[in-house]
């Protein structure tokens, strides 16, 4: 058996890239490539990698509030940049070891996270109340938008040949584009749950978003995007657990008592694994706490934070070497990219992973100093919508200053506002409302 992460050996065959068509490295606008030398998807990691918006990821919150930690050491937790970068690492080795191009998945997992507001899920249900009237607002929906539209790199013609309005973003090839679609539906379409809030684009970007899926599947996600979505799935559900424990809200003797383990299960039968047994997910959280590097005790001494981080290794290499091993049984040792294979992922292991986030959920997400900060958070956002739609240009930066300008309607004028604030880090949002609310 291989080791999760051993590349399938290269291969140089086709223009596009070994199992890749021409059509995968086509873009929105064509564009001449300015160094030989380089793959189109190697470009697409670049111009992502190189991107405004995913520096200021590292404003944004993950989960631990950066010097929320117990007295007796520095919790050091992860911004929403980091947590992309660490995403992007997993992604990278488990495509390479199926046989995607690992730029494309490298590309997906930099970008699945660039729509992300301030202050996380909390600030993305504040926004969707707040764009409600334009077709709501989605994070996923927003890192299209940004990859296709907002983030200043390529320029469509205008007339006459001159730079036009910032309309194709980064201008990524077909193939990057939808291996970070995540939800590759309109509002109201994920099939079998038409009321879910998740989907992956606004209506007003249905033109590109029909362009990148050109003869996909309808709803299907590209190989690809399975392999981001489970990369990203395996280190935040880790990671997040590593964090809360750094910072003292997670001691891991709780997971043996009974109370603490039937509310864990309710917040995973809730949230992460709705239909499940509890008695499976009970079976799933002793698998893990039965392994020899599971950290039972946590003090915050270099001994236990070495522990630790052998835990988080040992569980990245566990969820993804199973991921591996039965897609490979599934569908054979060639190369799976695109539509020709699905991620195969063992029910038990999924488990796994869906009580690791219900227990991040429980000691981290469901603190009450946090309900309280994030009540206050709704209210800057909220106060800084109204501000911005009443006084604007004034506030917005000149990018949308311009779209504000340009905007036909009160509509188009709200989405414009919408980007302004969703591209704000947590520390510009609450900046930016003091300066715009305060007489």
């Amino acid at each position: 058996m291989r080791t999760y992460g051993t590349p399938v050996p290269e291969s140089t065959d086709g223009p596009a890239g070994p199992c890749y068509a021409p059509s995968d490295v086509e873009r929105w606008v064509p564009e001449p490539d300015k160094r030989p030398g380089r793959t189109a998807f190697q470009r697409d990691r670049a111009r992502v990698l190189h991107s405004a918006a995913l520096r200021r990821l590292a404003g944004k919150t993950q989960v631990v509030a950066p010097g929320t930690g117990s007295p007796a050491w520095d919790a050091a937790p992860r911004t929403r940049l980091t947590h992309t970068l660490e995403c992007a690492q997993v992604g990278r080795e488990l495509g390479a070891a199926l046989g995607c191009d690992p730029d494309v998945v490298e590309v997906a997992c930099l970008a699945h996270d660039l729509g992300h507001p301030p202050f996380g899920h909390n600030g993305e249900k504040a926004l969707a109340e707040i764009a409600e009237p334009i077709g709501g607002f989605e994070g996923n929906a927003q890192s299209l938008r940004l990859l296709t539209r907002l983030e200043p790199k390529r320029f469509a013609p205008g007339q006459g040949g001159t730079p036009g309005r910032l309309a194709v973003g980064l201008n990524l090839t077909r193939a990057a584009l939808d291996a970070a679609t995540k939800y590759p539906w309109r509002r109201g379409g994920r099939p079998g749950a038409p009321a879910s809030p998740k989907f992956g684009v606004y209506d007003e970007d249905l033109p590109v978003f029909r362009w990148l899926r050109s003869g996909a599947p309808e709803t299907r996600r590209c190989f690809e995007a399975q392999v981001m979505d489970w990369s990203d799935d395996v280190a935040y559900s880790v990671h997040d657990v590593e964090d809360g424990m750094r910072a003292g809200h997670l001691d891991p003797r709780l997971l043996l008592s009974g109370p603490e383990r039937r509310d864990i299960f309710t917040v995973a039968l809730a949230r992460y694994a709705p239909g499940t047994d509890a008695g499976a997910l009970s079976a799933a959280l002793d698998r893990l706490l039965a392994q020899d590097w599971w950290p039972h005790r946590f003090d915050g001494t270099a001994l236990a934070q070495a522990r630790l981080k052998d835990a988080t290794s040992q569980l990245i290499g566990r969820f993804c070497l199973a991921a591996e091993s039965a897609t490979r049984d599934g569908y054979g040792t060639g190369r799976l990219t695109r539509y020709a294979a699905e991620l195969v992922v063992p029910e038990g292991i999924r488990l796994e992973v869906a009580v690791l986030k219900a227990v991040a959920d429980r000691y981290v997400m469901q603190r009450p100093d946090l309900e309280r900060l994030r009540a206050e958070q709704r209210v800057v956002l909220a106060e800084l919508a109204e501000a911005l739609r009443e006084r604007a240009p004034e506030g917005l930066d000149p990018q949308f200053a311009a779209l504000h300008a340009e905007a036909a309607g009160e509509q188009e004028r709200l989405r414009v506002v919408v980007d302004q604030i969703a591209s704000l880090t947590d520390a510009s949002a609450r900046s930016l409302h003091r300066a715009m609310t305060t007489p």
